[in-house]
């Protein structure tokens, strides 16, 4: 037998030390929660990958990864594409996106670090190399945040080298909003790069309310103002608003980016490697975004974001949250507001042990 097969595919399921309760404009979210995956190989190879899981829906993403189990053990490792095939014609008849599209993409991430573990080789050297670096922007400061917790979370990102930082819009009163990009404004002084992010919590009316209200505060980007779905508001707010939009991060295909590019409705791809199935869905929607002259932002998974970023010669940044940072081994070098993929093999990164709990599925 292949010393590259893989003989087992383990679950577990780890929970923050950051860990509290938190909220957007759509979610209220009680805790940090990851689900990972762990391929061995018949030569002892091990490989893992982690998607971002909060609370929803845990019956059905332990049914998930039964049926994508069932389609990895056995299977070579570098055969990742045919892997993605063959889950693709396998759940079409309920649907290959959604939950199990999730599965398939945490499956997909263990068999490339597997992958890279058996060579020697980091991920980013396997696919080929345009940069060592790539800019990185600290995310949070959510909805549920006092001012001064906000304030105190843009000022830390600063003060640790980010010349980026993203909050959380989309309150029910747009003076609130505004108040709250105002003083990250004022505490991260006229240099710092800021960002907003709705998570699809405005109409088109509020959106285009909130967009010229913030435009006076220099935002870079608007991200997820609207209902992902609504192609044609996100191409009116983009003519109207005068400020860039971004969006990608809730799509498991590339419909909705050939749609949003047709009607010049965005201005970042946002692509989600969980929600895409794994690597090669990312690198093919960046291409798609390239064909299109869209720089790639990618969504939350800064460990494989990365690494990945770095293959491509136009990636726009990467997102940080501090969230996974306490779980694993080696968590990602950033610098001066730039984030370095690691040169060890595979992704880099292993969880600790004491981290995990074994999840039966």
């Amino acid at each position: 037998m292949s010393r590259t097969r893989i003989k087992t595919l383990e679950y577990f399921t780890a929970e923050s030390p950051l860990s509290r309760p938190i909220a957007d404009a759509t979610h209220q979210i009680p805790a940090i929660n990851f689900v990972v995956a762990r391929v061995t190989l018949e030569d002892g190879t091990t490989g893992e990958g982690y998607l971002l899981a909060f609370h929803f829906n845990p019956g059905a993403i332990r049914g998930a990864l039964a049926d994508v189990r069932a389609l990895a053990v056995g299977r070579e490792v570098s055969d990742t594409k045919a892997f993605n095939a063959e889950c693709d014609k396998s759940f079409e008849y309920f649907g290959a996106t959604g939950l199990l599209r999730w599965a398939r993409g945490v499956v997909n991430l263990a068999m490339w670090d597997a992958w890279g573990r058996h060579l020697g080789q980091p991920v980013w050297r396997l696919l080929g190399t345009h940069a060592r670096s790539v800019p990185v922007y600290g995310s949070g400061g959510w909805l549920s945040y006092s001012l001064d917790e906000l304030v105190g979370e843009a000022t830390g990102y600063v003060r640790r080298g980010f010349t980026a930082v993203k909050l959380k819009v989309g309150s029910p009163e747009r003076a609130r909003d505004l108040e709250r990009i105002a003083k990250v404004r004022e505490a991260v002084g006229p240099h710092v790069r800021i960002m907003i992010d709705a998570n699809q919590g405005l109409d088109y009316p509020a959106a285009l309310e909130l967009a010229l209200g913030a435009r006076a505060h220099g935002i870079h980007w608007f991200e997820e103002p609207l209902v992902h779905t609504d192609f044609d508001g996100y191409a009116a707010l983009r003519a109207n608003a005068g400020i860039a939009l971004a969006m990608g991060e809730r799509e498991f295909d590339l419909v909705p980016l050939r749609e949003l590019a047709r009607r010049s409705a965005i201005d970042l791809w946002q692509p989600d490697i969980l929600r895409l199935g794994g690597v090669e869905g990312w690198l093919e929607s960046a291409a798609l975004a390239r064909a299109h002259h869209l720089p790639v932002l990618p969504h939350y998974y800064k460990e494989y974001d990365a690494a990945l970023c770095c293959t491509i010669p136009d990636a726009y940044g990467v997102e940080s949250f501090d969230w996974v940072d306490g779980l694993i081994d080696r968590p990602l070098r950033i610098e001066k507001g730039r984030a370095y993929p690691a040169d060890t093999p595979g992704w880099g990164f292993s969880f600790r042990p004491q981290s995990l709990v074994e999840l039966k599925v």
